[in-house]
């Protein structure tokens, strides 16, 4: 079964179609990677995934589950969806622990916790990433960009999804964090057994961590295939003029 499904799902915002009839699947274990320019709609499908917007028409799927409409067998569909933001210095309270953060995103799981069940599952979280759960009671103003971006990830991960969105998640981190953020969410996948729609503006970092790639162009899909395949033979010059924009990264490595 697929984990996600994206199906001729168009989004408008007044009289402008920002996204226009795409269609996505992400297989369960995989990820598929979403490409193209600032403004090409990538962000939106994120946004109606998760339920931030109402699709026009179409409508997205959660193993096999409509997660797009109303009712509760809808709102449970998306908490198997967790989107992670572009910013991790504006998508975290800064006025709040990043414990308190995390604690308080565990209730999108379903689950009610005990006091201390709670503060254990944040710490399990917390070592998750990669953090010292230690720091649970420190404030995002104590940490690193990157560390910041490994907070919103555990964040995430609290709602227990079998989806991360992960929406431009390296885009405002230095070059040398980004690699490190790309292998904790391969790590994250095979450990936990995610999927992941993994979005962003630059193909080497799409080519490094996705199975399956597919291009976006003013809302629409405009190619898209198995990640090798697609970039080795391209078949529109969007894709071309982006593989020439940015250096190669690397290529997606057999796990393990």
């Amino acid at each position: 079964m697929n984990a996600l499904e994206i199906d001729h799902l168009s989004v408008r915002y007044g009289r402008v179609t920002v996204v226009d009839d795409v269609s996505l699947v992400v297989p369960a274990g995989r990820t598929l990677g979403l490409v193209g320019e600032s403004g090409s709609g990538k962000s939106t499908i994120a946004a109606a995934a998760v339920g931030l917007v109402p699709p026009a028409t179409g409508e997205v799927r959660a193993d096999g589950v409509v997660a797009s409409g109303r009712g509760a067998a809808a709102r449970a569909a998306r908490r198997r969806l967790q989107l992670v933001f572009q910013d991790p210095f504006s998508a975290l309270d800064p006025r709040m622990s990043i414990g308190d953060s995390i604690a308080e995103a565990l209730r999108a799981s379903g689950r009610t916790f005990s006091r201390d069940a709670r503060v254990e599952r944040v710490r399990e979280l917390l070592t998750l990433v990669h953090l010292d759960p230690d720091r649970a009671g420190d404030t995002p103003a104590a940490f690193s960009g990157g560390q910041r971006q490994r907070v919103t990830i555990a964040r995430a991960l609290a709602g227990e999804p079998r989806v991360l969105i992960a929406d431009e998640v390296t885009s405002a981190l230095d070059v040398s964090v980004q690699g490190a953020i790309l292998n904790l969410l391969r790590e994250l996948q095979e450990n936990l057994g995610l999927s992941m729609l993994f979005i962003s503006h630059n193909l080497a970092v799409v080519r490094y961590i996705s199975d399956e790639i597919a291009v976006m162009r003013h809302g629409r899909i405009v190619e898209s295939g198995p990640t090798e395949q697609l970039l080795a033979a391209p078949t529109e010059r969007y894709t071309l003029d982006l593989l020439d924009a940015v250096p190669v990264l690397g290529v997606r490595m057999a796990a393990g």
